[in-house]
This record gives structure tokens, C-alpha cells and sequence, in this order.
């Protein structure tokens, strides 16, 4: 009935139809919470393995650790999923073949760092989404540039050369 009601309005008032082929407004991608999840995931496996004490508080540390590395190691395949999902388009896939790899690649690291405490799985997680920012901002025409994040674990990220 509601259905109807709205019909009849748009029929005799000819309301502009607006139309979106994404879940955001266009242009607010950026992959900088997937970079910075990543990094979170390695800060949290190095916090794991500088535990040296027993104990409740330990038992407790510990928990803490793995929930947040694993929280955000599925927030950044997350985010890279989103960008995949809703901003890249076959004519970037053209250009950028390798996309397709590195996307299911970043998906398998990210598994394996919440399954795992492999420092260099984290790593490599992050390096992979790193690769994977140096092209979404390549296909936006931006410049990158590489620095160290200025936090632990200290590690490079790929940040748009504005």
C-alpha cells in the first residue's frame, strides 16, 4: 500500500530518480584502515610475544592480544573486500592484472595471521596491503610515498604524496 502511495506521488509530481552503483558516495575509499589494521595485527603478535610473566594478568594479556589481532586482521581483509567489491572495475583489473592475485592473497594472509603468531605473516600481511594502496592510489592518480608509521610496530606504510 505504502508502495502505491509513493508511486502515485512520483507519477503526478515527477520526482528526479537518483541512482548510486556503490554502498558510499563516490570517492571516499581510501586504504589506509586496511594499512593500519595490518599494522595492528603485528603490533598485537609482537605485545604476545614479549609476554614474560604468568599468571591471571597473563591468561588476561594474552586474551586480549589474540581478540584484537584477530578482530583486526578480519577489519582489514574487510576493507580491502570493500575497495575489491565496490570502487575496482574491470578497466582496472586491465591494467592492474595482478589485482586479482593480490586481493585473494591478502585474503589468505589475513587468515593466516588471526590463525597464527608469526611475526613475518603479519609482515607480509601488511606489505601485501601496502602493494595493494601503491595501486588504488595509482588508479586515483596520486602519487605514493613510503614511510615508517609513526607508532609501534614502526613499519612501512604507503601514504598518498599530497
Amino acid at each position: 500500500m505504502l508502495h502505491q502511495l509513493f508511486r502515485s506521488l512520483d507519477n503526478r509530481l515527477q520526482f528526479e530518480t537518483a541512482s548510486a552503483h556503490c554502498d558510499v558516495p563516490c570517492g571516499i575509499y581510501d586504504p589506509i584502515s586496511a594499512q593500519i589494521a595490518a599494522l595492528t595485527v603485528v603490533r598485537m603478535m609482537d605485545l604476545m610475544a614479549s609476554l614474560h610473566h604468568s599468571g591471571l594478568q597473563a591468561q588476561n594479556d594474552l586474551a586480549r592480544y589474540i581478540a584484537v589481532k584477530e578482530e583486526h586482521a578480519e577489519k582489514a581483509k574487510h576493507e580491502i573486500r570493500v575497495i575489491w567489491g565496490d570502487f575496482i572495475k574491470p578497466e582496472h583489473l586491465e591494467k592492474y592484472p595482478q589485482l586479482h592475485e593480490l586481493t585473494h592473497k591478502i585474503m589468505k594472509l589475513g587468515s593466516k595471521a588471526r590463525q597464527g603468531v608469526e611475526r613475518e605473516l603479519g609482515v607480509e600481511f601488511v606489505e601485501a596491503i601496502n602493494e595493494f594502496a601503491e595501486i588504488f592510489w595509482a588508479i586515483k592518480g596520486v602519487k605514493t610515498k613510503r614511510a615508517k608509521a609513526p607508532y609501534a610496530p614502526n613499519l612501512e606504510l604507503v601514504y598518498p604524496d599530497l
